[in-house]
C-alpha cells in the first residue's frame, strides 16, 4: 500500500476550498464549500508573493484548507483575488494592511461630529477603492443628531460627492431613517463597511441584520473620537442576501504604492480636465497648460478633493521634496 506524500507544512488530507469569514490575529474561521466552517492557522512563513502585508489573509478570501499532521486545520493556499481594498499599515510603516478581499462595494461611513470625518479620509478611501478597482459610496450616519447647520452640510457633502459619480445616504442608526433604502443598495452583494472608530458602525450593521448583536461603544468626552467596539474583521450575513464584512474602525487611512503619475486617475473628476492638459505627465501642481488648476480655480473641481490630491501626491513622492507639491494658487 503507498504511503500519501505530505507536504513542506506536513498536510495529510486536504478539506477542499473556502472562503474566510472572520479573522481575529490568531485564527481564522472558513466556511468550506459543503457549509462547515472550520478553525484555521496559517504558518508562520505565509506570505503572498508581490504583497507585503501585515495580515497575509484577509476576510473575504477564497482558500484552500487542510488537515495537518497534528491534526489541526492550515490554509495552504489563497485562491487569487478579484480585488481588495488595503492601506497603510500605519504612518510611518512601509507595509500594508488588507481591510478586505473580493467585494462588490466598498462603503465608507461618515459622521459630521462626535467624530468627524474629514473630507481628507474620505477622499483617500475613495481614491484606494478606484485605484483597486472597487465600486465605492458614502453612507452618512447619525442624521437623527443634525442641526439645521449639520443638515446643509450633509446636503453639500452629497452634492459634491454625487456629482463626482458616488452615491451617497443619509442614515440614522438609532431611528431606522434611510436603513430600508440603504439595505436595498447592499442586498445581494458582498460590502465592506469602513470608518472612523465611533461613526456607529456595530450600530448600523444590528440595524441591519436583526439578531447581530454586535457591541456598540461611548464616544470620548475629551477627544470626541470613538472607542473600538470591534476588534476583528468578520463577514456576517445578511438577511436579504449578501453579507457584509464589518471591520475595526481606523483612525487614519495612509495609502501605499500609489506611482505620483497613477494619483490623479483615481480622483475621476482630476482625470476629466487632465485629457486636456498641455503634457501627458502634468502632475497639476502649476506646469505650464495644466487643465485642472484653472478647473478648481473656477469651482469646477472642488477645492477640499483638490488639496486631498496634493496630500496624496506628497506622500507619494516624498523622495522628490514636499515643497513642490504644495497649493500653487
Amino acid at each position: 500500500m503507498s504511503k500519501k506524500k505530505k507536504t513542506e507544512s506536513g498536510v495529510t488530507a486536504s478539506l477542499g476550498k473556502g472562503r474566510v469569514i472572520r479573522n481575529t490575529g490568531s485564527s481564522y474561521i472558513v466556511r468550506l464549500d459543503s457549509g462547515d466552517e472550520v478553525t484555521c492557522r496559517i504558518k508562520g512563513n505565509f506570505r503572498i508573493k508581490g504583497i507585503r502585508t501585515t495580515n497575509p489573509v484577509a476576510v473575504g478570501d477564497f482558500v484552500e484548507v487542510a488537515k495537518a499532521a497534528d491534526d489541526a486545520d492550515y490554509i495552504v493556499a489563497i485562491i487569487p483575488r478579484e480585488n481588495y481594498i488595503i492601506r497603510r499599515a500605519s504612518n510611518l510603516s512601509k507595509e500594508s494592511h488588507i481591510l478586505a478581499a473580493n467585494i462588490d462595494l466598498a462603503i465608507l461611513v461618515a459622521t459630521l461630529r462626535e467624530p468627524v470625518t474629514t473630507t481628507t479620509f474620505i477622499d483617500r478611501f475613495l481614491a484606494t477603492a478606484e485605484a483597486y478597482d472597487v465600486k465605492a459610496a458614502l453612507a452618512i450616519n447619525k442624521m437623527d443628531t443634525w442641526d439645521a447647520d449639520d443638515h446643509e452640510l450633509a446636503l453639500a457633502l452629497r452634492n459634491l460627492y454625487e456629482t463626482i459619480g458616488y452615491q451617497v445616504f443619509f442614515l440614522s442608526a438609532s431611528s431606522g431613517e434611510g436603513i430600508e433604502g440603504f439595505l436595498e443598495f447592499i442586498q445581494g452583494k458582498v460590502s465592506l463597511l469602513a470608518g472612523n472608530s465611533g461613526v456607529g458602525k456595530s450600530s448600523l450593521i444590528n440595524a441591519l441584520v436583526p439578531g447581530a448583536n454586535l457591541r456598540t461603544g461611548e464616544i470620548s468626552d475629551i477627544h470626541h473620537t470613538g472607542t473600538h467596539t470591534t476588534t476583528f474583521s468578520e463577514m456576517i450575513d445578511l438577511p436579504c442576501g449578501g453579507e457584509i464584512i464589518d471591520i475595526p474602525g481606523v483612525r487614519g487611512f495612509g495609502t501605499i504604492d500609489f506611482a505620483p503619475e497613477e494619483v490623479g486617475h483615481f480622483f475621476p473628476e482630476i482625470f476629466r480636465f487632465s485629457r486636456d492638459c498641455r503634457y501627458s505627465n502634468c502632475k497639476h501642481t502649476g506646469e505650464p497648460g495644466c487643465a485642472v488648476i484653472p478647473a478648481v480655480e473656477n469651482h469646477y473641481i472642488s477645492e477640499s478633493r483638490y488639496n486631498s490630491y496634493l496630500s496624496i501626491l506628497e506622500e507619494t513622492s516624498e523622495e522628490e521634496g514636499a515643497d513642490k507639491y504644495r497649493k500653487p494658487f
